[in-house]
């Protein structure tokens, strides 16, 4: 079948594998830390300091960590990224048996996960052209990104129904999953051609950064999602509803958790086969401003299934503005400095992601779940209109750039 002829290589075929176990696990230690944290401390402001616990590392590796992508070998970054996300869920299994007293030794096991995050995803991205033949690219890249929703979309609920069975049950779980995708990296051989390995400088490190900085509708893309995120998030905050607004249990968690994850894989679907064309700029604002008011009516709900649905919807609004961030980047960036700008990107990713989670522990802590994330949705929704007259050359854009060959 054509449609999984990337699974033909088979150094392709272990490292997807790989990379589906380790996406299950993390994510099922996802709902699991976030639940356990929540249960022992019962404060919004813990759960937002998992969130900055991953992303400082994360802010300050990740920029280095697109320069090491490009210029040493991604199988042993990402193998040794695989095990060190293998040592933090044993260091969880640890915890989970011998007990905590406070929740400062996950912060520092979720620190050190966001350090091997920062150094993954620009290895990871930019890996699968060194496994398959150009040919293939098309379908590996199809391929490792439909496993990587199912594992977001499964995982979470799985986690939930392991939790009932005890904090140790997960984290064995997890530790695995982790083993199993260290084992399947080791037989991977890659052929490169070796780059020119050139110290590591500001000027080279922050060449991304320049150019994201110079093209106005990249930049404006990465800072509508980057602010949209930041304030609308509300998935730290998951664990918090689930006790004490919709009152459901560790179940309930994970398929909350796997809502908007649905909602983006759907919506992906539907764009494989009714791409967006024409105008670009307008439809990304319509997506920015689908998640901003879809937070809005999961914050107001008590009701889980109308939770549901909102999540849902918050997912199918994301992706949308992931769609065509994904492809702004792409078409706009030289081959030379695309994994450099892939960091950058990352860093606005991060930042939208555990910076949010951390913006909405405090404003958790201070004003209420409820208000925090009803008001965070208002104030996405009034971002996104602000950007539509800052970034003019964003709104009026009616077709995607062509490529940019270097």
């Amino acid at each position: 079948m054509t449609s999984l002829s990337a699974l033909r290589h088979k150094n392709f075929t272990l490292f997807v594998t790989a990379r589906f176990l380790a996406t299950v696990a993390v994510q099922i230690q996802g709902v699991a830390v976030g639940w356990q944290i929540y249960q022992q401390t019962g404060s919004a402001l813990d759960l937002g300091l998992i969130g900055l616990a991953q992303f400082l590392p994360f802010a300050l590796l990740i920029l280095i960590a697109g320069h090491f992508a490009d210029q040493w070998n991604r199988r042993w970054i990402v193998l040794s990224c695989f095990f060190v996300e293998l040592v933090c869920g044993l260091l969880l299994l640890f915890f989970a048996r011998h007990g905590l007293s406070s929740a400062l030794p996950v912060f520092g096991v979720m620190a050190l996960f966001g350090t091997a995050r920062a150094f993954m995803m620009p290895a990871s991205q930019a890996i699968l052209v060194n496994l398959v033949p150009s040919e293939s690219l098309a379908n590996a890249v199809a391929l490792n990104s439909s496993l990587f929703h199912i594992a977001v979309i499964a995982a979470p609920p799985l986690g939930g129904a392991l939790y009932l069975f005890g904090t140790e049950t997960v984290y064995s779980v997890v530790t695995v999953l982790l083993s199993f995708a260290v084992l399947l990296m080791l037989p991977i051989r890659v052929n490169l051609t070796p780059n020119k390995r050139t110290p590591i400088s500001w000027h080279g490190v922050l060449e991304g950064l320049r150019f994201v900085r110079s093209r106005p509708i990249i930049f404006g893309a990465l800072t509508l999602d980057l602010l949209a995120v930041l304030f609308g998030g509300a998935t730290a905050l998951l664990p918090a509803y689930a006790s004490d607004v919709l009152h459901v249990d560790s179940v309930g968690l994970g398929l909350l958790r796997g809502a908007p994850a649905l909602g983006a894989t759907i919506t992906a679907i539907v764009l494989s086969f009714f791409p967006i064309t024409r105008r670009v700029g307008a439809w990304m604002f319509v997506g920015v401003l689908l998640f901003g008011g879809a937070t809005m009516l999961f914050g107001v709900s008590e009701q889980f299934y109308i939770s549901l649905a909102a999540l849902f919807f918050v997912g199918m609004g994301d992706m949308v503005s992931v769609y065509i961030r994904h492809i702004l980047v792409q078409l706009e960036t030289p081959d030379d400095i695309r994994g450099r700008v892939s960091a950058v990107n990352s860093v606005f990713i991060g930042a939208s992601n555990e910076l949010g989670e951390f913006e909405s522990g405090i404003t958790a802590a201070l004003w209420g779940i409820v208000p925090a994330v009803v008001v965070g949705g208002c104030v996405t929704i009034g971002v996104t209109v602000m950007c539509i007259f800052a970034f003019p050359v964003l709104r009026k854009m009616d077709r995607f750039p062509k490529v940019i060959v270097s």
